[in-house]
């Protein structure tokens, strides 16, 4: 019988979007792992009410439970800024930003001196799109969890952003 990681593997291989009770399967087989013994974060799931619910039941038939849940919160006009100014070196991975971290040469990687590319989708039209899919969804799943909530003022700089989610992890 194929894993769900294969599954998964194969829904995204073709195209295919991967089912709710993949993603839940496959995080469920994740945190059976050494590693997590201690807890896990899941970054950007669940992002519907269903996925919540399901992972929800999951974690309950293992006697464990959702026990914080971080709202990142950037005024939509700034992720905008953020997202249209990013630049990237296909082979590192690297990530250059006009504004915040821009390169030393503009549209070149300082450690290569290779080109570097803006993804098809790192535009204002796409961004603005995704932004009000997911504030509609994800809306829901905030108010589902929201005894578990904790705000953050992601707008601010990273080390400030770092020192608010040690706060509420108790790091």
């Amino acid at each position: 019988m194929p894993s769900d990681l294969t599954n998964a593997k194969k829904a995204m291989d073709s195209g295919a979007l991967v089912s709710d009770d993949l993603v839940v399967g496959l995080i469920e087989e994740a945190i059976k792992a050494p590693q997590c013994t201690k807890g896990f974060i899941l970054d950007g799931f669940p992002r519907t009410v269903v996925q919540a619910k399901k992972l929800d039941e999951m974690l309950a038939k293992q006697g464990a439970a959702i026990d914080k849940v971080l709202d990142f919160q950037v005024p939509d006009a700034l992720l905008v800024e953020r997202v249209v100014g990013r630049w990237i070196h296909p082979a590192s991975g690297r990530v250059y930003h006009n504004k915040f971290t821009p390169p030393q040469k503009p549209g070149v990687d300082d450690l290569t001196g290779e080109a570097l590319i803006q993804r098809k989708d790192d535009n204002a039209e796409t961004l603005k799109t995704r932004l009000s899919v997911f504030h509609s969804q994800t809306q829901p799943v905030i108010e589902h969890y929201a005894k578990k909530v904790a705000v953050l003022h992601a707008e601010k700089k990273p080390a400030e952003v770092d020192q608010q989610i040690s706060k509420v992890l108790g790091l």
